[in-house]
């Protein structure tokens, strides 16, 4: 297991700690771990597939509000499809990736949103589709546009990735928390539910009849 830590800088002004999972789906050799080892650690190497899981942490500050990332990289052979279900439930956030490269991995990301599907309800989970390895565009089988057509399509972030040349890794981590904690704050910002103010209601006047009944 890979774990390592971003804390804040000394003599920062101290800041709510937000703390979100997130994990990477998509086949086998997209580069998951690549662009979670280079998110996290700003590195690049020649890594063996995944097995199971592996897990990294990362702070990052945005403003006024420090946000911690777990997050879990599924491995993407298909062997390991059904155990992976395990590690994204639960998660506030998803990256999809698939390699510009393989038309077919651009196909099994899709597949990978069907699965959140079934286990989110719509816009509970933060998604961004990934296209990876830009660095390899002369071998290119998924266009752009393809990419950014079905993002649009279902709603996701959309992006595209070099972890081997460091090319938008931070960008796309740093989309998915502006939009988590733009949630968080619509949500702190939303009126309680109408049972919830009826309840509030009667416990204040609950309060006054028993302050009158002294």
């Amino acid at each position: 297991m890979a774990q390592a830590n971003g804390a804040p800088q000394p003599g920062a002004a101290p800041s709510q700690l937000c703390v979100f999972k997130l994990v990477l789906l998509g086949s086998g050799s997209v580069g998951k771990s690549s662009l979670a080892l280079r998110f996290v650690k700003d590195d690049f190497k020649s890594i063996l597939p995944t097995v199971g899981c592996a897990f990294f942490t990362k702070v990052v500050e945005m403003g006024t509000a420090s946000l911690k990332f777990e997050i879990w990289d599924t491995a993407g052979q298909e062997k390991y499809h059904s155990v992976c279900h395990l590690y994204f439930r639960g998660a506030n956030a998803a990256l999809l990736v698939y390699d510009i490269t393989s038309k077919d991995s651009f196909g099994k990301a899709q597949q990978w949103l069907k699965d959140l599907e079934k286990e989110f309800s719509p816009g509970e989970v933060v998604v961004m589709l990934v296209g990876n390895k830009t660095d390899l565009g002369q071998e290119r089988e998924v266009t752009f546009e393809d990419g950014k057509e079905f993002a649009e399509s279902h709603n996701l972030l959309f992006m595209e990735t070099s972890a081997k040349l460091n090319h938008q890794v931070t960008e796309a981590f740093g989309a998915i928390a502006r939009e988590l904690l733009q949630r968080e704050e619509r949500k702190e910002n939303q009126p309680p539910p109408r049972g919830d103010a009826r309840l509030a209601l009667g416990q204040r006047l609950a309060g006054r009849a028993n302050c009158c009944a002294r």
